[in-house]
C-alpha cells in the first residue's frame, strides 16, 4: 500500500470521527444555512431570547441617573 493511500485512510477516519456541531437551542445537528442552529425556528427563538432580555452579559451594574459623584 502506498503512503498516499494510507494517508487517505487516516483522513477518512478523522472525517468520520469529527462530530457535527449541535444546535444550542434544541441539540439537533446544525445546518449550514442557519449555523450554529438547525433551523430558522431555532434561530428565531435565539433572537427572541436576546430581544426579550433572557440572555445577559455579565458585568458591573449600571448606575441610575444622579448616582454619579459630583465634585
Amino acid at each position: 500500500m502506498s503512503g498516499k493511500a494510507r494517508s487517505g485512510e487516516h483522513a477518512a477516519k478523522r472525517m468520520k470521527s469529527t462530530k457535527r456541531p449541535k444546535c444550542p437551542i434544541c441539540g439537533k445537528p446544525a445546518v449550514q444555512d442557519y449555523r450554529p442552529f438547525c433551523s430558522r425556528a431555532c434561530a428565531d427563538e435565539d433572537l427572541s431570547r436576546w430581544l426579550g432580555g433572557r440572555y445577559v452579559v455579565p458585568g458591573e451594574p449600571v448606575g441610575q441617573k444622579g448616582d454619579e459623584d459630583e465634585g
